[in-house]
């Protein structure tokens, strides 16, 4: 015995969303981090650079860098221009530069960029109509 399928023709109407309303707040933190390149430092396939021969903003001695976040950048500067991300490696213990042929003496300036204080509340929620469904046939 054959199946026998119905057909049915329909049209609907896109449900509509109205009012609502979104506050976004944003507080990026930049920290920022100098040191120069001493000659201890370059290693036979790496530069490494510990925390604590850095100096923060504040021209503070530093110990240890801050942990990352998943919503955190970081950005390396040697002798003023930046670093692509893959040359370079960073831990809260040090900075890895793949590099050997960095001059002694050469300043460098790591970045931080922090997004962890950025936030999302709905002040008014939206009012979204239901589609409006009618068949033809």
């Amino acid at each position: 015995m054959p199946v026998i399928k119905p057909v049915i023709t329909a049209i609907a109407s896109e449900p509509v969303a109205t009012g609502g309303e979104i506050t976004t707040t944003v507080t990026p933190a930049v920290t920022r981090f100098f040191a120069a390149v001493a000659a201890e430092m370059i290693g036979a396939d790496a530069t490494t650079m510990p925390a604590g021969s850095f100096i923060d903003d504040s021209g503070a001695l530093i110990t240890e860098f801050p942990a990352l976040a998943a919503t955190d950048y970081v950005n390396v500067y040697i002798n003023g221009m930046l670093q692509q991300a893959s040359l370079f490696t960073l831990s809260t213990t040090d900075l890895v530069l793949d590099a050997i042929d960095v001059p002694v003496g050469v300043p460098v300036l790591i970045e931080i960029g922090s997004f962890a204080g950025t936030s999302s509340t709905i002040t008014a929620q939206p009012t979204i109509s239901a589609p409006t469904i009618t068949i033809i046939s």
